[in-house]
């Protein structure tokens, strides 16, 4: 009798369990379903959120592999590395389709290659202090 009260009480913490990951999955799909043209604004906050916050820790990274990239030029570099890391592992989102099509979206590619280009700009090799 004690063994089967034991088994519910876990069966129904794991429902628990799958009904709170169920309802985040719910949340983030929610917060993906407000767009602009095809594209999840959620997915653009978070990814610029992201190098946002990582640019200060990235900056000192390639500092000693000297090459001084300004916390400014990881916000312009966001979009071109996101594009470049889908085609990488082979995660085709609606982006990264647009900007590989060869027939379309000439606007995308164009933003895209200025933002390339912005955040390019102000990278500079640091030569080693003797």
């Amino acid at each position: 009798m004690s063994v089967y009260i034991i088994m519910t009480h876990e069966t129904h913490i794991i429902e628990n369990t799958y009904l709170i990951i169920l309802q985040k999955m719910i949340s983030i799909e929610y917060l993906r379903q407000f767009r602009v043209f095809e594209y999840a604004i959620f997915d653009f906050a978070a990814a610029f959120l992201g190098v946002y916050l990582l640019a200060p820790l990235l900056s000192k990274l390639f500092l000693k592999l000297r090459i001084d990239i300004p916390k400014t030029s990881w916000i312009y570099l966001t979009m071109p590395i996101a594009i470049i890391s889908h085609v990488l592992v082979g995660n085709i989102t609606p982006l990264t389709r647009d900007f590989i099509n060869t027939g379309d979206h000439y606007t995308l590619k164009i933003v895209i290659i200025i933002l390339l280009i912005l955040g390019l700009k102000d990278m500079k090799l640091v030569r080693k202090v003797q």
